[in-house]
């Protein structure tokens, strides 16, 4: 491919994005394929000779297009959010193009100090403890990994680390070996199944405790878990609480986990993927409380901060502690200005050397929807949820179970079998798509607000289906009044993809498909 076919077939390529997602309420948001479609349409084995972009971009829409799960249609109500923005994707063309690898300063100067501006930017927005934040006096700092799953295990790694170090000081009559042998992490039942992953990759009996009937995870079983162990001769190295757990959006309690880890030299990890954008809000900021006594957290930009899949903030108290654990400093890899407390060497900050320019696309987002633009987002986000859920209170064959933020559980009342009816029968016919959980031993449906551009017709949508489906389920009783009641309406669309949207993309895409004079 030379530079005019690139030029070609870029400009192809984003009027058929530019398309998709005008238009992706059209498209079922389940493909109908069966496992191995894609073997029947593709040949077993490379070609000798090179194929023209166009015909390349035709098996793309009759091979690759019928496989889709649209994660960015509004109809799409399952898991957390993947959302991304037209300024996201932009942003991620330009980083693709100019292909740096920033495994340290010296690779490329503005990819590292871009992204250390950009973490202090976002902790500032989430109105973090300032003892995370690179422009404090502290040893903080923050990193952009790939995802949560990456940062819990980088935590996890980290605290083995240190605590091996302290431990071969305090029982010099142990091994190593007998030391790594004895460790143990602690985590609810309800946290991500990344945590209970990272124990295995991490060598660590992670110990799942049980939460409460709501779902959170208590001081008190915890410190009960700990001393239990400590009575054993284990040696307890990091607990890794959650805010916004994946079944209910749970919030773990800090306040009373977090003083006995400080006490006793645990580890303290926050999860706080999807939750952690909601610190933006300042009605939302008291579900950080104790987050001061923690040692790293982190959360998804990719699921509820409109910067496109992976991109995963995370920051440390004390920067040194991940350094020291993890550095390994080939003469390859030195470099005059090392050890700058502007310029960190991330390399030793994750588990890869090389990194991608993430913070680009950050920045692109960060600057073209501004503070007040992403928290009327998530506000009008969290508005739909609760449309929904109000919707679904209107019908007393269903219950609503918990709510938080922009998910609402629910069921129909009555045996399990019923609901898991409903669920099998929605997701059949593929027009939303929701997937359940449990809470307090019931099986419950999630509705989960996704999407590029949700709107309230996208919530009415949704809900139409969920009712419709329950009528032929149960049947409909005429004699009872299910009809939809008068309810305020939300404010209006706050997530403008016309005129406002579409001059910055026209901007910014001038920039990617630009002439050969650097216009």
């Amino acid at each position: 491919m030379d530079i005019n076919e690139f030029r070609e077939f870029g400009r192809a390529a984003i009027d058929f994005v530019a398309d998709y997602l005008e238009n992706i309420r059209d498209r079922d948001v389940l493909p109908s394929v069966e496992p191995g479609y894609l073997h029947d349409l593709l040949p077993g084995e490379l070609q000798n000779e090179p194929e023209n972009w166009k015909t390349i971009m035709e098996d793309f829409k009759r091979c690759i297009l019928p496989g889709l799960t649209h994660w960015q249609s509004p109809h799409f109500h399952a898991f957390y959010p993947s959302q991304t923005s037209y300024s996201s994707i932009v942003g991620e063309t330009l980083a693709a193009g100019l292909g740096v690898v920033g495994f340290s300063w010296i690779c490329s100067p503005v990819c590292t100090e871009l992204e250390v501006i950009m973490m202090n930017w976002l902790g500032q927005l989430l109105n973090l403890p300032k003892s995370f934040l690179n422009c404090d006096e502290g040893n903080g700092g923050g990193i952009i990994q790939g995802s949560a799953s990456e940062s819990i295990l980088v935590a996890v790694l980290a605290a083995r680390e240190q605590a091996v170090r302290r431990l071969r000081t305090q029982h010099p009559e142990l091994t190593e070996a007998n030391i790594r042998g004895r460790l143990v992490a602690y985590t609810s039942d309800q946290s991500n199944s990344a945590v209970e992953k990272s124990g295995i990759l991490g060598a660590i009996k992670m110990r799942l405790l049980p939460a409460d009937e709501t779902g959170i995870l208590r001081g008190s079983t915890f410190i009960q878990a700990v001393e239990e162990d400590v009575a054993k001769g284990l040696f307890p190295v990091i607990c890794v609480a959650t805010l916004g757990t994946t079944g209910t959006c749970a919030y773990d309690n800090l306040a009373e986990i977090g003083p006995y880890c400080n006490e006793h030299n645990i580890w303290l990890h926050i999860d706080a993927a999807y939750a952690g954008a909601a610190l933006c809000l300042p009605e939302y900021t008291h579900i950080m409380k104790g987050a001061e006594l923690a040692d790293s957290l982190n959360f998804n930009l990719h699921k509820w901060m409109f910067v496109n899949f992976d991109c995963c903030a995370m920051w440390f108290k004390d920067a040194g502690s991940v350094t020291q654990s993890f550095s390994v400093d080939r003469i390859y890899l030195q470099h005059q200005f090392q050890g700058h407390s502007k310029a960190p060497d991330y390399r030793h900050w994750q588990i890869q050397l090389g990194r991608r320019f993430r913070s680009l696309k950050v920045w692109i987002t960060l600057r073209t929807m501004g503070a007040e633009k992403i928290r009327s987002l998530i506000r009008f986000h969290i508005q739909l949820a609760n449309r929904f859920e109000e919707y679904v209170r209107t019908d007393d064959r269903f219950e609503v179970l918990c709510s938080t933020l922009a998910l609402v559980c629910f069921r129909l009342k009555g045996d399990d079998a019923r609901s898991k009816q409903l669920l099998e029968n929605i997701t059949k016919r593929k027009k939303i798509f929701m997937i359940p959980a449990t809470y307090q031993g019931k099986f419950i449906i999630r509705f989960m607000i996704c999407g590029i551009d949700p709107q309230m017709h996208d919530i009415e949508y949704a809900w139409e289906e969920v009712r419709s489906q329950a009528d032929l389920l149960l049947g409909v009783d005429e004699s009872r009044n299910v009809a939809k009641q008068a309810i305020e309406p939300v404010e209006p669309k706050l997530y403008e993809k016309s005129s406002e949207i579409g001059k910055i993309t026209e901007s910014l895409t001038g920039m990617v498909i630009s002439n050969e004079k650097g216009q």
